[in-house]
């Protein structure tokens, strides 16, 4: 993977794959970011990287985690801006 140090990074945590794909779906139709990733933590933890500018991952952690809160367990959501 590609890594550019200009953009920012938001992440969303969640036990489960089911609300890690509500929440992948929301964070890329709320803002203008793409998918960096997920990762597959232990048994039940999925954390959804996406990256864009800082604005843009801010916004769609937030829609991230509104999206995945009613569905499943949220565990965690977070915007990183130019890591």
């Amino acid at each position: 993977m590609e890594q550019h140090f200009k953009d920012a990074f938001a992440l969303v945590e969640t036990q489960g794959m089911v609300p890690a794909i509500y929440a992948a779906d929301a964070m890329l139709k709320a803002a203008n970011v793409e998918l960096a990733g997920y990762e597959n933590v232990g048994s039940t933890l999925v954390t959804i990287i996406v990256r864009g500018d800082v604005a843009a991952c801010q916004a769609s952690a937030e829609a991230g985690a509104a999206a995945a809160a009613p569905v499943g367990k949220l565990t965690a959501h977070n915007g990183m801006p130019r890591p």
